[in-house]
């Protein structure tokens, strides 16, 4: 499955940001989806993860200040990052691990797929 990341931008300390991540196919099951994010000289690290469950966890760094949800029917995941700091700043990057989807009347299954990331800039 395809995954196009889409929401990033530049924004001041304090501010809000959405990002979206639409998949090309409809997903129905899958081991984890999240949101990593990697800052210039740093390992990529994961931000926010759902499990096929719908269980969701958070790295400390973000813990309540983002909420990462899905919209099936849309086929999208979403990150909401509010009390944006410029610590936060990095390409963000959705991930799906083991999709299984449709595309069309026809049923795939990848080993793991990621989008092709989305920077954010926060500003001091």
């Amino acid at each position: 499955v395809q995954l196009q990341a889409s929401g990033g931008g530049l924004v001041q300390a304090g501010d809000s940001l959405r990002l979206s991540c639409v998949a090309s196919g409809r997903i129905f099951r899958f081991d984890s989806m999240g949101w990593y994010r990697q800052a210039p000289g740093k390992e990529r690290e994961l931000v926010a993860v759902i499990n096929s469950g719908g269980t969701t966890a958070y790295a400390d760094s973000v813990q309540g200040r983002f909420t990462l949800s899905r919209d099936s029917a849309k086929n999208t995941m979403y990150l909401q990052m509010n009390s944006l700091k410029p610590e936060d700043t990095a390409v963000y990057y959705c991930n799906a691990d083991r999709p299984v989807y449709y595309v069309g009347d026809t049923i795939h299954a990848d080993r793991d797929a990621w989008g092709q990331g989305t920077q954010v800039t926060v500003s001091s």
